[in-house]
């Protein structure tokens, strides 16, 4: 274990300084793709680049230039992406759709459930859905509020200004899941660093896999101890129950499927929503005040920042229609649920613009259909814990930079800020 968390720290701390040497994009991968194929990973700010709010008015499924031969559209929709991502008979996720593209191998395939079909999916889901419940869920509450409260401890105790990124953010999902997988305590940082490269196109799609393939080599090394001395988490609880019906790539796959849903996605989450309420008196009171002001805060912040920009690609299985478009049988269909998220047709006003009292709408923050977010409560509850409790412990908290020197990732599939230093005195 140890020569292995070794090698994973290293190739870590490579991808890092790699990454604040170099700042910009793997020519040599990157400059095979046309701008508009990045553009939905593009942002302005907080918000997507206005080229695709127009696009959506205009063609709300369009065609999409991509290298490789491949037949691409794009959906910025809000209907048009529920049509899409509900047809999980018609389209589909799998893998191997992408081996051969752009160097794809099969071997590079993470598992879990965003790249599997029926019926590998719905095995497999159907394992994972009880723990996901909220009943199951809710015995995890006290342990979220005390991680919270650590975290909020650490930054009080802190001499000047705070990356609200690093003390805050990051760690509150880290240490949540470390806690939910049954992962031990001191594995977190390992945990942490994994879920970031997968993420950042900046090298391109070879170096993301790279990523995950060393994500799952730590990962199904953890699942071998497991497997020799189940735990109370959620690994131990599979291999319990459900040993005899799973194997260790499969749970690796899994717990990987997790990681990445539930970590970066959380993480960019927690500290975008706090930049909003930095930058809004009007969401500082709102996430201040009771459950129901807390509640309605959290899913008007799912919507509105939606840092899952694209839903995992879908392949088209036969020839079919979608709101009057024709597509063919192995078409490419990218989902912008960032723009479907912004579509006027969601809720009453201007929905480009954040509003702490909207009613709950529908959003696809967490995606539709049979892909839709797993961990989905499990997320919302960690939100719906950290800001009130980061805004009454900090009620003076203010940026320590100003607002035009914030890094925000420039292509990322996970949208998100590089650092966000704050004063918390």
């Amino acid at each position: 274990m140890g020569s292995l968390r070794s090698r994973v720290l290293a190739w870590a701390g490579r991808r890092y300084i790699a990454r604040q040497q170099k700042r910009g994009f793997d020519l040599e991968k990157m400059a095979l793709l046309p701008d508009s194929a990045l553009e939905p990973l593009r942002r302005q700010g907080l918000d997507p680049v206005p080229d695709l709010g127009r696009l959506r008015g205009e063609a709300p499924i369009s065609k999409l230039d991509l290298p490789f031969g491949m037949n691409a559209w794009l959906v910025t929709g809000y209907e048009e992406a529920k049509a899409v991502l509900g047809k999980g008979s018609e389209f589909s996720n799998d893998f191997t759709n992408l081996v051969g593209n752009a160097g794809v191998t099969e071997d590079q395939n993470p598992g879990g459930l965003g790249f599997a079909d029926p019926p590998v999916h719905t095995r497999l889901r159907k394992l994972l859905t009880p723990e996901f419940t909220m009943r199951r869920l809710s015995r995890l509450t006290p342990r979220i509020d005390e991680i919270v409260a650590g975290q909020l401890d650490a930054m009080a105790a802190a001499d000047g200004p705070v990356d609200l990124w690093e003390q805050f953010a990051l760690p509150i999902p880290s240490l949540t899941i470390c806690e939910l997988l049954g992962v031990p305590y001191e594995d977190r940082a390992d945990f942490q660093r994994l879920s970031t490269a997968r993420f950042d196109l900046f090298s391109g799609a070879g170096a993301s896999l790279g990523a995950i393939s060393e994500s799952l080599g730590y990962l199904l090394e953890i699942v071998r101890k497991q497997r020799e001395q189940p735990g109370d988490g959620l690994l131990g609880m599979l291999i319990k129950e459900h040993g005899d019906e799973i194997d260790d790539r499969e749970l690796a796959g899994l717990a990987d499927g997790i990681l990445t849903g539930g970590l970066e996605t959380t993480a960019s989450m927690l500290a975008l929503g706090a930049l909003v309420v930095l930058r809004d008196p009007a969401a500082f009171d709102a996430v201040r005040g009771d459950d129901d002001s807390v509640h309605r805060f959290v899913e008007e912040l799912l919507r509105y920042l939606t840092v899952v920009q694209m839903a995992f690609p879908r392949f088209a299985k036969q020839d079919l229609d979608v709101a009057g478009v024709h597509i063919s049988e192995g078409d490419i269909v990218l989902v912008s649920l960032s723009v479907a998220d912004r579509d006027p047709v969601l809720g009453k006003g201007d929905m480009d613009r954040f509003d702490p009292t909207r009613e709950p709408s529908s959003h696809l923050a967490f995606g539709y259909g049979i892909h839709r977010c797993i961990g989905a409560e499990l997320g919302r509850m960690e939100l719906r814990a950290a800001y009130p409790a980061l805004v009454r412990r900090f009620p003076n908290l203010r940026l320590a930079v100003q607002p035009e020197e914030l890094a925000f990732r420039k292509v990322s599939i996970v949208y998100g800020l590089d650092s966000l230093p704050v004063l918390v005195d």
